[in-house]
């Protein structure tokens, strides 16, 4: 559970990036909803500014986990997770793979024309840590050394990409043709299967396996094609039926992850409420408005696993109430207000006011359950990390000062392995903590040093502990 907290703080900072692109991406679609850009160059320009942020995230998500993960600040390890991700993305497109196997691109599995997804950025990030924290001091024989250390750490985390991507090539298909036939099998059962696919839709986000689901239910896999119908662009809707497998997304984004998002603001800290609730409020707004939840999803996913099944679980039980009442809207970029609003032009839209007092339901069940399991099971949402308290006095806000003592009592850089920090808390990996000054440390006046492990020691400074961390780090290259 602690490594997945790790890694779902490594994604905090491109999540806080997202909802602005988010806004944009929408704001450009509610001006041009029909051409997305081709009948307005102001519309053109916005989502395209969003999209630049958004349809890259999974590189951003690459670079983060690779950096926090390991606990390293350095440009080589940026490089290599760059290079690893633009690596494996090349060697799963349906171009490479139709050069690979000699046949002509149009022939290639469907698996492979969407392999850009978070699940390979945080994959490909992961591989980068590891080997970082492995092998950058690694030394190689003399004739090898212009090899050894970071460059090194650099080769075996492309080496084990590549041999990655080469079992993905068998994998990948099997696992996307998988989910197909699953969603085939459950299409036949009505309003369950509406509750079974938003279940599936939401477990399978991290993966990039949902787009196979959607494509079943949303697209001409197996002819229910269900926004091409409920839009009038292909015929063959039917009424109060059309719409079933996307009117539940609007109560769920538009209402009940913002309330999710206000029970995770409720239960953060005092001292950290200004700074998660930004973010928190920011994210909850692009789910309300355009319909994008992943800065919301991955804010929680990995730090709050049990959360985020609920919240597939609610997603299901909200696509089956909506179906089964036939509340029927549909959306063509996501199901935000814009979208909900859009949807009272097409002749398919089902008693679609409905939604609203069950989108208010839903926004109050995601709130209390939230709430209620949050400070129950103490679960660290963001804003929650345990011992977050008072801050240090700091001699006139004197951080470089502050910096040096502390890198002089936790034994020089012959001692210090790599520093890293959370809201409040400085993070310290040493070789030897016995040769950590303690009595020095006591005379810092810091509000809580806790010796995590054999190797880590953490201390509680407050919020300006990112400065300090940063000079450290500065010290320690």
């Amino acid at each position: 559970m602690k490594y997945l907290q790790r890694l779902g703080k490594s994604l905090m900072l491109p999540v806080s990036i997202m909802p602005i692109a988010a806004l944009l991406k929408g704001i450009g679609y509610w001006i041009d909803p029909t051409g997305w850009g081709i009948h307005n160059p102001i519309a053109a320009l916005l989502i395209a500014a969003g999209g630049a942020i958004i349809d890259n995230l999974p590189i951003l998500f690459a670079i983060a986990v690779a950096m926090e993960m390991s606990k390293k600040r350095d440009t080589a390890i940026v490089l290599s997770a760059l290079a690893c991700y633009m690596m494996m993305t090349t060697i799963l497109s349906s171009k490479c793979i139709a050069l690979m196997l000699q046949i002509p691109e149009y022939a290639v599995d469907l698996a492979f024309h969407n392999t850009q997804s978070a699940f390979i950025g945080i994959l490909v990030g992961l591989i980068v840590a590891i080997s970082f924290q492995k092998f950058d001091q690694k030394r190689l024989p003399q004739f090898l050394a212009f090899f050894d250390g970071k460059r090194f750490a650099s080769i075996i985390s492309i080496g084990i990409t590549l041999l990655i991507s080469l079992i993905f090539i068998d994998i990948w298909p099997m696992c996307y043709h998988f989910f197909i036939w699953f969603g085939k099998e459950i299409a036949n059962f009505g309003p369950i299967s509406a509750g079974i696919y938003g279940v599936l839709n939401r477990l399978l986000i991290p993966t990039g396996l949902h787009h196979a689901l959607n494509s079943v239910f949303w697209f001409d896999v197996t002819g229910i094609n269900d926004i091409g119908k409920f839009w009038g662009t292909i015929s063959g809707g039917v009424k109060g039926v059309t719409g079933m497998y996307q009117a539940g997304f609007f109560p769920v984004m538009m209402f009940g992850l913002p309330g999710a998002a206000l029970a995770m603001y409720r239960c953060a800290r005092k001292e950290n409420k200004k700074k998660v609730g930004a973010i928190l409020f920011s994210a909850a707004l692009a789910s309300f408005f355009t319909g994008v939840t992943e800065p919301l999803e991955f804010a929680f996913m990995f730090v709050a696993p049990t959360l985020y099944f609920i919240h597939a679980l609610l997603t299901g039980l909200m696509l089956f109430i909506a179906a089964t009442f036939k509340w029927m809207a549909g959306f063509g970029f996501s199901a935000g207000l814009i979208d909900y609003v859009l949807s009272f032009k097409s002749p398919f839209a089902n008693n679609i006011l409905f939604l609203i007092p069950l989108g208010i339901l839903c926004g109050l069940i995601y709130y209390i359950v939230f709430r209620v399991l949050i400070t129950r099971y103490n679960i660290m949402t963001p804003g929650r990390e345990e011992n977050e308290v008072k801050k240090v006095e700091k001699v006139e806000n004197n951080f470089d000062e502050i910096a040096i003592q502390l890198f002089e009592a936790l034994g020089g850089k012959k001692n210090i392995i790599s520093v890293d920090h959370c809201i409040t808390r400085l993070r310290v990996e040493v070789k030897d903590i016995s040769l950590i000054d303690k009595q020095t440390l006591s005379k810092m006046n810091f509000s809580h040093i806790v010796e995590s492990s054999e190797h880590e020691i953490q201390i509680i400074i407050g919020t300006e502990v990112q400065f300090i961390a940063e000079i450290l780090n500065e010290i320690l290259m």
